[in-house]
């Protein structure tokens, strides 16, 4: 039996708190199971609990089997020194703490309901090649419970998607408008080019965007020429080769250093996502809004990010794809849709870390924004829509795809809505 069950079973009280007794046929009486520790030491710290009349208040250790106690070396860890009870599905050993003195023990093998047994069985014995443990059940689920369920996991995905902003914020020394820069240009990149465009935004040092966020050629130069989209020489085409002069004369100038940046690719990308377009995109972009956090941070709605992120290309590359090869005219501007992965991969994010730096809660503006946005539309996606989940804006779509990802894939059912309905019935 996992442990993750038992865990389950002792937090959520699936067990009565009164009419239990030890391996030893002593009475128990839980009055609080503590409070469930996902760190290191014992699983509940401060439960009380009444064994054989006498009150206790200290820790619970659970496991499987009682032996694991030792197999885990926990009888001569001192932090488990105030274990006063030991949870276990079954009791193959007498368990001693440190000083000698026997450990109850309380086997959950009987006193766990037949049906949540049942119910647990049921859920994770799913036929093979399942799309999810619950795929049969999941639109049974209350649907306000599944609602409240999915915004607490729209937060964790950003709670998740805070981490390597953070991360950034601390190697930049709270420059927030160097964090910026940094993601928008990865999520610029989109999958391909994410990793390629982050490592140019983390090499380059933002003070240079400042000064050179007059001057669009200058501001492609670098990038194009960080890239590596520059080194082919020679080139007939004579925005290459004054692309290149320029670069070469900005890189000794800032003493920019390329050795760490890795290459875009072109390969298997539509043309309006190529590395040129997009660079020149995000140079245009930090030219026509040189406060370009600024403005982010103090936006409120989304037609104020469309506002600010309706931007073209430079006059080449209306005409241009890549050097040299001319194509038919177009403004090439953001559409509406990347607009929208912008705002959820890196505007709403930024907005989310930046209040919580601040001390401020932003949680009402950002659901605002985000259920104002449509769906996003993928695989995972529409399997779900095929089980009745359907997602009515881009919050339940994110919130769905962290279901899938950290709760579905990982079997992690016990800490969902969706499991914990399913194992009691309902």
């Amino acid at each position: 039996m996992p442990e993750d069950f038992l865990h389950y079973i002792w937090k959520n009280g699936k067990i009565p708190f009164t009419n239990l007794y030890t391996s030893r046929c002593k009475p128990v009486h839980i009055i609080s199971p503590g409070i469930h520790n996902h760190n290191s030491g014992p699983d509940f710290f401060h439960a009380k609990l009444e064994i054989d009349g006498q009150l206790w208040v200290g820790n619970v250790e659970i496991h499987t089997r009682s032996s694991d106690w030792y197999h885990h070396k926990h009888h001569i860890d001192v932090n488990y020194s105030n274990v006063i009870l030991h949870v276990v599905w079954e009791e193959d050993v007498t368990v001693y703490r440190k000083n000698n003195r026997e450990i109850p023990a309380l086997e959950l093998k009987n006193f766990i309901p037949v049906d949540i047994l049942t119910n647990y069985y049921k859920l994770f014995n799913s036929k093979k090649g399942s799309f999810i443990n619950c795929e049969s059940d999941i639109s049974s689920t209350d649907k306000f419970k599944f609602s409240v369920w999915l915004e607490r996991l729209y937060f964790e995905r950003l709670e998740e998607k805070s981490n390597e902003i953070n991360t950034i914020l601390a190697e930049t020394n709270n420059d927030w408008e160097r964090v910026l820069f940094i993601i928008l240009l990865k999520n610029f990149g989109v999958k391909l080019n994410s990793d390629p465009f982050l490592s140019l935004g983390k090499s380059l040092d933002f003070a240079i965007v400042r000064k050179l966020s007059k001057n669009v050629f200058q501001l492609e130069s670098v990038l194009f020429g960080l890239s590596g989209l520059l080194d082919d020489t020679p080139s007939p085409d004579s925005l290459h080769r004054a692309m290149r002069k320029e670069f070469l004369y900005l890189g000794n100038k800032f003493k920019i250093d390329k050795n760490s940046i890795q290459r875009p690719s072109f390969f298997r990308l539509r043309p309006a996502s190529f590395p040129t377009i997009r660079l020149s995109q995000i140079s245009n972009l930090y030219v026509k809004r040189p406060q370009l956090f600024a403005n982010i941070v103090a936006m409120s709605e989304v037609e104020e990010i469309y506002t600010i992120f309706n931007i073209s290309v430079s006059d080449y590359w209306k005409t241009h794809y890549v050097f040299g090869k001319v194509s038919p005219k177009s403004e090439r501007r953001l559409s509406s849709n990347f607009i929208n992965l912008l705002l959820i991969n890196t505007i709403l994010p930024i907005i989310f870390c930046y209040s919580k730096w601040q001390g401020v809660d932003a949680s009402a503006k950002i659901c605002a924004i985000i259920n104002g946005l449509k769906s996003e539309n993928n695989r995972i996606l529409r399997k779900f829509s095929s089980l009745g989940v359907k997602c009515i804006n881009a919050r339940d779509s994110q919130a769905v795809l962290h279901l899938y990802n950290m709760y579905c894939q990982k079997n992690r059912c016990l800490e969902c809505v969706v499991g914990d309905s399913l194992l009691k019935g309902k």
